[in-house]
């Protein structure tokens, strides 16, 4: 099979766990690119918080894409252009915001470049040393919130969470996609808006089928485009139920586990430890 594009989930996947890129991954990466593979980038993470590692791949010269907030944008790095935007509500963004009161976690959001929220908290503080935007504590998280907002979430403790997650999963199914992107985050986008949904839209635009896509991913929010590529890879840190919902499990983020997926389906080089 000839592989036409890769997409890589950021945090515990192409990073390592000091948020950067081996070289031997980067060295794949640029090598695919040479042969004219797309390398796009899909993350929970906002879009100027993917910039920098867009940059170091050198997307733009290859003329590629980020698929940011889970899929709920499309920027194109060559032009800067939008090629898809979803956003929710401020009402959406308010009656979550209740509904965090309700469950005892907390939340926050993205206005601009900021991250929003009533009261810092030791997993905002873990966004915010992930994405290098600042933190904004407001009084109001209603009052501060009076513009759409591309995603919304709720921290809390893993455990918590993920109570809170299949309680909140089951009451919003018809209205919102929800899902945890780290066990300690539970995010909320547009419902229908997943990285796969986003992936099958942009490759769509641009001629590419599915069985032409490598999408590698670590945790739940990957799990749509896993599902939905030709060949979908788990990392060797992936939880187990993401593991078996792939086609390939690969090594984990901080052993080359993108680059030998790079090596063995795209440059077809011998296998190295």
């Amino acid at each position: 099979m000839s592989y036409k594009m890769i997409v890589l989930d950021l945090d515990d996947t192409l990073l390592q766990d000091d948020h950067t890129i081996a070289p031997r991954t980067k060295q794949a990466l640029m090598e695919a690119q040479k042969l004219g593979v797309k390398v796009v980038l899909a993350s929970g993470r906002p879009t100027s918080a993917m910039y920098d590692i867009a940059d170091e791949l050198e997307l733009k010269e290859y003329g590629s894409f980020i698929l940011s907030f889970n899929g709920a944008k499309i920027t194109n790095c060559q032009t800067g252009e939008e090629l898809f935007s979803s956003t929710l509500s401020p009402e959406t963004a308010h009656r979550l915001y209740e509904l965090s009161r309700r469950e005892d976690v907390w939340i926050h959001t993205y206005v601009g470049d900021l991250i929003v929220t009533e009261a810092g908290n030791q997993y905002t503080n873990i966004e915010a040393e992930i994405t290098g935007l600042d933190i904004f504590e407001v009084d109001s998280f209603i009052e501060s919130v009076n513009e759409p907002v591309v995603k919304v979430l709720m921290v809390d403790a893993p455990e918590k969470l993920a109570e809170v997650e299949k309680t909140l999963q089951q009451e919003l199914e018809e209205e919102l996609s929800v899902m945890r992107s780290k066990p300690f985050f539970l995010e909320f986008t547009e419902k229908g808006v997943t990285k796969g949904t986003s992936l099958e839209s942009l490759i769509g635009q641009l001629g590419i089928t599915r069985e032409e896509v490598i999408a590698i991913g670590d945790s739940y929010n990957d799990l749509a485009m896993i599902e939905f590529a030709g060949l979908g890879v788990a990392m060797g840190n992936a939880p187990q139920d993401i593991k078996d919902k792939a086609n390939y499990v690969t090594d984990t983020n901080m052993n080359d586990g993108v680059a030998k997926v790079v090596e063995k389906f795209v440059l077809k080089t011998p296998q190295l430890v």
